[in-house]
């Protein structure tokens, strides 16, 4: 099973980074990534993969 989502960072207050870590914590793994953002936004499109 495959998902893909975006990681979006602005800040140390202002960042979906949480959510990344929460999948990588119940066993997906990162297969991929792009970068998608402009700066002051820096986002990464991020492609997990679960067995």
């Amino acid at each position: 099973m495959q998902k893909a989502i975006i990681v979006s960072y602005q800040s140390d207050k202002k960042n979906n980074v949480s959510e990344l870590n929460q999948l990588l914590q119940e066993g997906w793994k990162v297969v991929s990534q792009s970068p998608v953002g402009f700066v002051p936004l820096i986002s990464t499109l991020v492609i997990l993969e679960k067995n």
